[in-house]
């Protein structure tokens, strides 16, 4: 009797189709773990502004494994040695590496778990799966911390120039509709190669990766520091922050029983346990706003108002300055607003704040992009380039913002 053997794809709107290599990345892919990824948005809440922005971590991460599995293909034919255990220790890496991200990635990042990133969270869900997976993904959590004993693989998966900037700069700018953040990943990708077992790009690639530098900075201008997300962003830690305050203070909140776990116990990194990651691995955006929309109807004020704002985008003003907002001129603002709507002075907080945003589109102190010259030698991008720009996107731009009431609060 004949067997068909039907292929693993995947239809992404930016690649096409995208190919599962192995039996073992398709049952990653299908463990809940990886999953509840369909349910985190890639963008937190970027979709206020840009209504297209909808994508999620799941979408980011196979994205991410189809360009890796390019970039293997590619130095596997310049010679380059990547066995078998390595390329399935790259592919499982960057499929996992944002596995970590709670409820609206990066809005919420330590609004449940106190002081552990994502970074280590992901790692602890891989070092979790790697026990299910009796071993199977010990290369890859080395190459994830960055600690095998190969360097350019670890490049790969985290370095200035690695798969995962590749396809959210590219899938990011789809998304929103904005074509200034759109990159060649095929040809950095193709220009790709090894040198004293570190990662270059080929002299040819050199134009594209000064494009991919401009296109970071604007993506960060444009998309991600965007004052309307930024603004949106800080409501949602504070409604958070608020229900914490009430929980702390007996008050019962509506909300599922993972959120309520999390507003009601303090997680740090140092009690963070195995029944904590089972907790909060059913987590994620339909939570938090299945509790926005019942704490809208909340009797206390605070929770109430943010809850709407964030719901119905009715949201703070904000304005970005180059130098920091001076205290009188907030302490002044905070007066007023308590005398207006006969709120404390932790609670006008709530509704007026001050904070910093950095752009630093290339961070050359860390780590350099090396480009391959024609004479063997390996120079830093940012020398070998003619683009005056580029020495000054390696500085750290520092701006301001304050975000305060409209005309009060409805």
């Amino acid at each position: 009797m004949a067997t068909t053997r039907k292929l693993k794809l995947f239809n992404d709107p930016i690649y096409g189709f995208i190919r599962i290599p192995s039996n073992r990345l398709f049952d990653l892919i299908s463990h809940p773990y990886f999953q509840r990824l369909r349910r985190i948005s890639q963008m937190g809440m970027s979709y206020l502004v840009f209504p297209g922005a909808h994508h999620t971590r799941f979408h980011h991460a196979l994205g991410s494994m189809h360009l890796m599995h390019q970039a293997i293909e590619v130095l596997r034919y310049k010679k380059v040695e990547i066995t078998e255990k390595e390329a399935d220790g790259l592919l499982c890496a960057i499929l996992l590496h944002d596995i970590g991200h709670g409820p609206f990635s990066h809005a919420m990042e330590h609004s449940l778990v106190d002081g552990i990133s994502h970074e280590e969270l992901s790692l602890r869900f891989m070092q979790h799966l790697n026990e299910e997976f009796e071993g199977e993904l010990s290369c890859a959590i080395e190459i994830f911390k960055g600690t095998y004993p190969k360097k350019f693989l670890n490049q790969l998966v985290s370095s200035q120039l690695d798969m995962d900037r590749l396809d959210y700069l590219k899938r990011d700018s789809f998304y929103t509709g904005v074509a200034e953040g759109n990159i060649n990943a095929e040809r950095l990708i193709t220009m790709l190669n090894v040198v004293d077992g570190s990662l270059v790009i080929e002299e040819k690639g050199i134009y594209s990766v000064e494009k991919f530098l401009m296109a970071r900075r604007f993506m960060y201008w444009q998309v991600y520091l965007h004052k309307t997300g930024i603004v949106a962003e800080q409501l949602l830690i504070r409604v958070l922050r608020r229900a914490r305050e009430l929980s702390a203070a007996g008050i019962d909140l509506p909300g599922s029983e993972a959120l309520k776990y999390f507003l009601v116990n303090r997680v740090s990194r140092e009690t963070f346990n195995k029944d904590m990651l089972q907790r909060f691995s059913s987590l994620d955006d339909v939570d938090v706003l299945s509790a926005l929309k019942a704490w809208q109807h909340h009797s206390d004020f605070v929770l109430s108002e943010l809850s709407k704002m964030i719901l119905n985008r009715e949201l703070l003003k904000v304005k970005v300055k180059d130098k920091p907002i001076g205290d009188k001129k907030m302490a002044r603002m905070r007066e007023d607003l308590t005398e207006d709507l006969g709120l404390n002075a932790g609670e006008a907080d709530y509704f007026i704040f001050s904070g910093t945003i950095e752009n630093r589109a290339y961070n050359h102190e860390k780590e350099n992009i090396n480009i391959l010259m024609g004479n063997s030698r390996t120079v830093d991008v940012a020398r070998a380039s003619d683009h005056l720009n580029l020495d000054a996107l390696s500085k750290i731009v520092t701006k301001h913002y304050i975000c305060y009431p409209k005309k009060g609060v409805s």
